[in-house]
């Protein structure tokens, strides 16, 4: 939940806003309403230190770090 991360970092909306460089009008409707573009949701958990957590969605099994696939290249 990001509310949840935000305010652990003792955030306010308008702070997660300027670090992520996602409007704070977004940050509010996404809190509210779960729905942003999947560019604001990466920028978000760029800001909130949490983009590995999207390795384990996107990285095929077997993989645990997305610069491998360009290593075999």
């Amino acid at each position: 939940n990001i509310a949840e991360l935000r305010k652990e970092l003792n955030w306010t909306q308008q702070d997660l806003a300027e670090k992520s460089g996602v409007s704070y009008g977004s940050i509010k409707r996404f809190e509210r309403l779960g729905k942003i573009s999947f560019e604001s949701l990466l920028k978000i958990a760029e800001a909130l230190n949490r983009l590995d957590d999207f390795e384990t969605i996107l990285v095929p099994k077997g993989l645990k770090r997305l610069e491998k696939l360009f290593k075999s290249q």
